[in-house]
């Protein structure tokens, strides 16, 4: 429908995007609960939502380039509002990943009888901080430089020193999530023994969810700047992948100070 001549909001069409979203987290969320209890089928429920979730989020992305780029929907007033409704995003994943740092801390702080009353739990042999966690630090925080460094680059009209940036943050995002399947991989523990385990595979797990989200926005922002659907001063949505990026920056830092370091002493 376009923008309104008497207005500067954009009015939305109708879309099933949300519901064909909606639907592939309820399978992919399912199927978690079931590959937890050991339930046959679990697996596919994982694979069939997350298929749904990336084409899904493939077109929907389309939709929104075509909304920004050649319907010009999204005018200053709008992308106003995307920061906005961003920013509250952020707001609502930051309360998500503090209710599972509190249950870390009332659990580590205050360690129940059923666990020796210590922790980490008796008999458990925790991850060394400074192996895979360490390493998955550093190349976060180098990321988290790189995806600046795009940033500066688009901002300067650099457009070849923005696409570098880009690549780099996203092979830097892969590198981690093959890193973390590694230390599961290699983990002496899994998410069925006890409140350690728990928090770690809920806490760990959930930042590493982020980090492919993360990698999926990126990707997003660099196939934009290939089609040179970005200005120099008209970039928000890769702001919004720049923040998203910082924010699981952050995460990690927190991850790796309170579960890998103090959490195992």
């Amino acid at each position: 429908m376009g923008v309104s001549n008497k207005h500067l909001f954009h009015i939305l069409v109708p879309s099933y995007w949300p519901l064909f979203i909606a639907s592939g987290a309820f399978l992919f969320v399912t199927g978690i609960g079931y590959s937890v209890h050991f339930s046959i089928g679990g697996f596919n429920y994982i694979i069939l939502g997350l298929f749904i979730i990336l084409i899904t989020s493939i077109n929907w992305f389309i939709d929104v380039i075509k909304e920004a780029f050649n319907l010009g929907d999204h005018t200053r007033i709008v992308r106003a509002g995307l920061k906005a409704g961003f920013l509250l995003f952020i707001a609502s994943e930051v309360m998500l990943f503090l209710g599972f740092f509190w249950a870390f801390f009332h659990s580590s702080l205050c360690p129940a009888v059923d666990v020796g009353t210590l922790w980490p739990p008796v008999g458990l042999l925790n991850i060394k901080a400074f192996d895979y966690p360490l390493l998955n630090t550093i190349i976060l925080i180098i990321s988290g430089l790189s995806v600046t460094w795009a940033h500066r680059g688009l901002a300067l009209g650099n457009y070849k020193t923005a696409a570098d940036g880009f690549f780099l943050t996203i092979l830097l995002g892969l590198f981690f999530i093959m890193l973390q399947g590694l230390e599961y991989f290699e983990s002496t523990f899994n998410l069925r023994d006890g409140v350690y385990s728990s928090v770690f595979f809920m806490l760990t797990g959930l930042h590493g969810f982020h980090v492919i989200v993360g990698v999926v926005f990126l990707s997003y922002s660099l196939y934009a700047l290939l089609h040179n659907h970005y200005l120099s001063t008209h970039y928000a949505r890769f702001v919004f992948a720049a923040w998203y990026w910082h924010f699981v920056d952050i995460v990690w830092i927190l991850l790796f100070l309170t579960l890998y370091c103090w959490g195992s002493w």
